[in-house]
């Protein structure tokens, strides 16, 4: 009980979701304390049952079938409950004390009556409650081995027709549909418990092939199909395990699963998940399959995908570079994926070629994988071969004027103690492109941000004059040349504040604000200080109606 605190329960949600579980006390009903659970309901944008466990191996944890619980995160239908519990922190030892015992109770109650009493109960109940009924008979012909019945309920279960209206699943059906389709995985399990593991691949397989069916007409928002589909694929290998199926069989079944041959989507099964089912024989099967299979369809996604799965596994990277060398994508990321694979298999002279390649045979550098460019330009820097990693940086740099690029530049060409002259090429281009910006040819002032980024005011100022520039590139001019030259930075100032006057919002209040202390610095500097409060009363006066605006001024003495 000592873990169930407010600090545990922030600490456990994080402050969003803390701080959003508040505004849901008054959501929080039907509240029962167990023995070492307590469970309610929270009226959300649905109806969501909760449940915090107090006393787990891990301390305080908690489950909620909302879409983010079901994810594994600790939700503020949670932290609702959490709060509502501590508000009863010191009854909650004595509802504890009286579950254990009511639980003790019934156990007792229960272990005391005969055979024929329970059997009697258990009519009882299954003639109040339909789904047990169905859950039981289920039960019973999967214990029995009717697979006649077990796969008609099956297909029952997975039907999504009771729920759907104009042929679709809504969300608020989804629920009740997931809780129904659940019923099938368990018939499943059964069956293989019962020693009827061969019957139970049968049906596995069925009912994965009519879940993705379903699927395609139920808004599954939530995601609990696809929950369902990985219980299914979990039966499906504890079946293989039990039955021993043919090995070669079961190879060719999991190959065509994979390449989504068997319109079974929804499942998601790892073929490698079946390597001690398959044996020696089964995966050479397997391997033999998926090669067959690549070689048909070179390019296609879970053909590359499997071969590359069993390659890796096989720790075979000349077979993985064959696959991703089959379909090289245009801007180099194939290759810096080869480039990479080769050093994992401590082949950097290979992995070097490769990177280079990409270089080579990308067709616009402009959009060449930017990652692969570092990654040669590192190569060549451990090698201590600076000028080929100023050539990289100046030719992408020249096809892809960025600051970014430029920076990169700048950073090859001081390593190899030339950056005077290749910044004023690279100015060069930037200036080209200013001025088809002032001409409307071109759209993109990096020069600003490269002269900015050099810290070369004087020289930024004279290019955003020119050609022009962007508000923010006048604002980063400004608070760079201000104690130089307050004159022309109060006239930025006072430019980008007057269309703020007139919008509302604490995000505007606060540019706002920001900018009056620089006009007021700016005004300082230039000894009219006189000039400053007349602006500000002036703007006082016609803002007056706006509270916040007026309260962040007061808090700054503005």
């Amino acid at each position: 009980m000592e873990s169930l605190t407010e600090a545990n329960l922030r600490a456990l949600a994080g402050a969003r979701s803390f701080e959003r579980g508040l505004g849901y006390l008054d959501a929080v009903s039907g509240v029962e304390v167990g023995d070492g659970r307590i469970t309610a309901t929270v009226h959300g944008t649905e109806r969501y049952e909760a449940e915090l466990t107090l006393d787990g191996p891990g301390g305080l944890a908690g489950t909620c079938d909302c879409p983010y619980g079901l994810e594994g995160n600790f939700c503020k239908h949670l932290v609702a409950l959490g709060l509502t519990a501590l508000a009863q922190r010191a009854s909650l030892p004595r509802q504890r004390k009286a579950a254990r015992k009511r639980t003790q109770d019934l156990d007792g109650w229960l272990s005391a009556l005969s055979k024929d009493e329970l059997l009697t109960l258990l009519r009882q109940q299954m003639d109040e409650d339909r789904q047990l009924r169905r859950r039981l008979e289920l039960r019973a012909a999967s214990a029995r081995g009717d697979l006649a019945t077990v796969r008609a309920r099956i297909r029952d279960l997975l039907d999504i027709g009771p729920f759907t209206q104009y042929g679709y699943v809504e969300y608020a059906d989804a629920r009740a549909y997931a809780d129904q389709a659940k019923q099938a995985v368990s018939a499943i399990g059964a069956l293989t418990g019962s020693g009827r593991a061969a019957e139970a691949i049968t049906l596995v397989r069925e009912a994965m092939r009519l879940l993705a069916e379903a699927a395609e007409s139920v808004d599954d928002s939530d995601g609990r199909l696809g929950q369902i589909g990985a219980d299914l694929a979990d039966a499906h290998l504890d079946a293989c395990r039990a039955a021993r199926p043919d090995p070669g069989e079961l190879a060719r079944w999991l190959v065509g699963h994979a390449l989504g041959d068997l319109d079974d989507g929804l499942t998601d099964i790892d073929p490698l998940d079946y390597e001690d089912v398959l044996g020696a024989e089964g995966m050479a099967v397997l391997r033999e399959s998926a090669v067959e299979a690549w070689r048909r369809n070179r390019t296609g996604w879970a053909e590359k995908y499997l071969m590359e799965r069993l390659a890796k596994a096989g720790g075979d990277v000349d077979t993985v570079i064959a696959v991703q060398a089959a379909d090289l994508a245009p801007n180099g990321h194939t290759h810096l994926l080869i480039a990479r694979e080769l050093d994992t298999a401590r082949r950097p002279d290979e992995a070097l070629r490769w990177a280079e390649r990409g270089i080579r045979e990308t067709r616009d550098l402009a959009a060449v994988d930017t990652a692969l460019v570092d990654y040669l330009c590192g190569r060549y820097a451990q090698a201590d071969r600076l000028s080929d990693a100023l050539t990289v940086r100046r030719d992408h740099f020249g096809a892809r004027r960025s600051l970014l690029a430029y920076q990169q530049l700048r950073s090859a060409a001081q390593a190899a103690h030339c950056w005077p002259a290749e910044r004023e090429r690279a100015l060069t281009l930037l200036r080209a492109d200013a001025e088809q910006r002032k001409a409307g040819r071109y759209d993109g002032p990096v020069l600003v941000d490269a002269l900015l980024d050099d810290k070369d005011v004087d020289a930024a100022w004279r290019a955003a004059a020119r050609t022009g520039a962007q508000d923010r590139q006048w604002l980063a001019l400004a608070d760079q040349a201000r104690a130089d030259r307050p004159a022309d930075a109060l006239g930025v100032y006072l430019r980008l504040a007057e269309p703020l006057a007139n919008q509302t919002g604490n995000p505007v209040y606060e540019q706002l604000v920001d900018l009056l202390l620089s006009i007021r610095d700016c005004h300082r500097r230039l000894g009219t200080p006189e000039e400053f409060t007349a602006y500000v009363t002036a703007l006082r006066t016609a803002q007056k109606r706006k509270r916040n605006l007026m309260r962040r001024m007061d808090d700054h003495a503005l």
